[in-house]
């Protein structure tokens, strides 16, 4: 296996430890540990796919397992925000159909011999939704560390709600846009 997808592996080694950080540590640093985790794990998929792309490394296994890596970190992050009472369930409930929808696609391809990587859009996407994932993160860290409720006014007023209007935009554009590109995979169907 070479380094680039050691670097997708250790992303989703990752999830569990952020999940435990986020859930069972009491200590008043949980959050600040749980947005470290993710942050690092956020960081191995851009090292993941510049060190596959400049080395060379580029690989079928990468392709489909690096945008899955992705899909669970965040996923993972997103499903316990709707626990946690910080993120509405419909916002991920759209969220979760954009993935299933492109992973959908990504199987009808692979099924007639090629592989879909992510493109620009949906690149940015998993970015805005990783900023959305550490603000959250960051904001209960400050709020509850400090003693300061502005940041819970922040957290989940306006910014909150921009942002996330931002990510689910970004999310179903890029799903729309990915149906619209790989449309000919549908034409035997």
């Amino acid at each position: 296996m070479n380094l680039p997808n050691k670097l997708t592996m250790l992303r989703m080694v990752m999830i569990p430890l952020f999940l435990v950080c986020l859930f069972l540590l009491s200590a008043p640093w949980n959050y600040l540990l749980a947005l470290v985790l993710f942050i690092a794990a956020s960081l191995t998929d851009l090292l993941d796919g510049r060190i596959a792309r400049s080395r060379g490394l580029v690989t079928d296994f990468g392709k489909l397992m690096d945008p899955l890596a992705d899909k669970l970190l965040v996923m993972s992050a997103m499903v316990s925000y709707v626990y946690l009472g910080w993120v509405h369930a419909v916002v991920v409930i759209f969220i979760l159909a954009r993935e299933f929808l492109v992973t959908a696609i990504r199987q009808i391809a692979a099924s007639k011999g090629t592989v879909l990587a992510a493109d620009k859009w949906g690149k940015l996407k998993t970015v805005s939704q990783m900023i959305w994932i550490c603000f959250y993160l960051l904001g209960c860290w400050l709020g509850s560390t400090f003693d300061m409720p502005g940041f819970y006014i922040v957290l989940f007023g306006w910014t909150g709600w921009i942002l996330t209007a931002v990510v689910v935009f970004l999310t179903l554009f890029s799903g729309f846009n990915y149906l619209k590109n790989n449309w000919d995979l549908f034409r035997d169907a």
